[in-house]
């Protein structure tokens, strides 16, 4: 997303419901932050728009013709750069989502749930955060951790975090003891903005998806409740 002030966060919607289309297209025209610049049906359509239009967000739903959306945030999220995905379910709709979130979307929206609730998850994620669901979060973390604990001992000096400077260590710190950005922002006396783009900078060169992952690599180099790691 554009850094200047005011630049409008550009969000593409992918559903294959015209009248859910609709509804995003008028509850977006009612903000001033938020541009509405493009709108598909299948997961094709979300990858050729994000090439043509490089959205910032992408709202997509999971289950449509041609091409799913899982396997399309997948190819998303190996674009460079990538748009942020929010993928739309249903409430009992939890294997897919933490499918999705595997596959690198930054989080979910429930459909049907009111519509501030859309907006304030394309702001949360375009500054940088992740929206889990509790139960969904645990399971991702529950994954997670059960990938990264055989090597953990061997781990603990991970190189890619000492790439990280050190106040992207202290971020990521901060990240792995449980705070949202306006935590992190408060704690170290800068913006959420400055947050977020610290988060951007650690998940390019951690390559890693979504925060949910960050908690794993910061608690598994041992940044959680500790100075930063550095090599001075």
């Amino acid at each position: 997303m554009d850094d200047r002030p005011g630049t409008p966060i550009r969000l593409v919607v992918i559903d294959d419901h015209p009248l859910f289309r609709e509804g995003v297209a008028s509850l977006v025209s009612h903000t001033d932050d938020i541009d509405l610049v493009g709108q598909g049906a299948t997961g094709h359509d979300a990858i050729r728009l994000a090439r043509e239009l490089g959205p910032d967000i992408i709202l997509m739903d999971l289950h449509m013709p041609a091409l799913d959306g899982i396997t399309a945030t997948r190819s998303l999220t190996a674009e460079d750069p990538p748009a942020k995905v929010i993928v739309l379910t249903m409430l009992d709709d939890d294997e897919s989502v933490l499918a999705a979130i595997r596959a690198g979307a930054r989080g979910y929206v429930v459909k049907g749930a009111e519509r501030g609730s859309l907006l304030r998850a394309v702001r949360a994620v375009a500054r940088g955060e992740a929206l889990l669901g509790e139960a969904v979060a645990q399971r991702v973390l529950d994954h997670l951790a059960a990938d990264t604990a055989p090597r953990e001992a061997s781990d603990a000096r991970d190189p890619e975090i000492a790439r990280l400077t050190p106040r992207e260590q202290e971020v990521l710190g901060l990240i792995a003891s449980g705070l949202r950005n306006h935590d992190i922002a408060s704690r170290l006396f800068i913006s959420e903005r400055t947050v977020g783009n610290h988060i951007t900078s650690i998940f390019r060169k951690l390559q890693i998806a979504d925060r949910a992952q960050a908690v794993i690599r910061g608690r598994r180099a041992a940044l959680h409740g500790r100075a930063p790691l550095t090599d001075s």
